[in-house]
């Protein structure tokens, strides 16, 4: 068996629950660049350094960090990073409190952390993949692409490395239709891709979404998805989405819908920490009910 070549040790807060954490770092069970396995987690990507894969796994109250690959000091360092450990929550239990809902989920779900991988590129990859289609289209596509461009990644579990920016600017826009993408997100796909080294060199989440929606095909939803995951950004809510504004609305208001604005208005009181309500209302599988009018077309400028 493969051995690491880099290992570090870290020291969770008491409830961490590494699953719930890193989840968002999966597009599926069958993620060809990430899996969830008896409790552990492994994560293939490219680094400064060279490719890599990381390995994170519960053990008396610690969490084992493990890199394989030319990439293994780099993912190891970032380790604590992608387990969600540098997430802060400074001032979130008084904002929780002041909405009975909110703070009931706090205390349920305290152990679930917002991982941070300090990566653009590869959350973006996906990111413009899922705009304006089905979750099982968007998978379909993304891991299409992911084995169109096949690299395995280093380390013992058969992992795949995402897509190489360069290749993937390289590449004509027909080569993504066989994926079930179409020339307008394979042609926001390259541009991004043609960005990536200015995009991963952002200094905080602000400046990545600036730089983000600069590109032509990027709103302020693909935006939002893409930084949240990057830099841990607990404020970042994805405006644009179909059904979060309705799940908003009805879990902190009773209303079965809601547009942007509702959504907006309902979360500034949780402002610095939006984006984190959002995704403990995820965590607790709330959702609105079916009914309602019917869904809208949104323009891709809002992605």
């Amino acid at each position: 068996m493969t051995s690491p070549a880099a290992r570090r040790t870290l020291r969770p807060p008491a409830g961490y629950r590494l699953g719930a954490s890193v989840r968002a770092l999966t597009f599926s069970p069958y993620d060809p660049c990430a899996r969830i396995i008896d409790g552990g987690f492994w994560w293939a990507t490219r680094t400064p350094a060279g490719p890599a894969t990381l390995a994170l796994r519960a053990a008396a109250g610690e969490l084992v960090a493990e890199g394989y690959g030319p990439g293994a000091d780099w993912v190891v360092e970032q380790a604590d990073g992608v387990a969600g450990l540098r997430d802060d929550l400074t001032g979130f239990a008084d904002l929780a409190a002041a909405h009975p809902v909110v703070a009931r989920l706090a205390a349920q779900h305290r152990g679930l952390r917002m991982p941070a991988t300090g990566q653009v590129f590869p959350r973006l990859l996906r990111a413009i993949l899922e705009q304006k289609v089905t979750g099982k289209e968007a998978y379909r596509a993304y891991a299409a692409a992911v084995r169109h461009f096949r690299e395995p990644a280093p380390g013992p579990l058969a992992l795949l490395l995402p897509p190489a920016p360069a290749a993937v600017a390289a590449s004509p826009y027909w080569v993504f239709h066989p994926f079930g993408v179409e020339q307008r997100r394979a042609d926001t796909l390259r541009r991004a891709a043609a960005a990536a080294e200015r995009l991963e060199r952002c200094a905080d989440a602000a400046d990545a979404t600036r730089r983000l929606t600069a590109i032509p095909g990027i709103g302020p939803w693909t935006a939002a998805e893409v930084v949240r995951i990057a830099y841990g950004d607990p404020d970042a809510v994805s405006v644009g989405d179909y059904h979060i504004p309705n799940t908003v609305a009805w879990a902190l208001a009773g209303e079965p819908r809601g547009d942007d604005a509702r959504m907006l208005a309902l979360l500034e009181p949780f402002r610095g920490h939006r984006g984190r309500v959002c995704l403990l209302l995820e965590a607790a599988g709330i959702r609105a009910p079916r009914y309602g009018p019917r869904a809208t077309i949104r323009s891709f400028a809002s992605y």
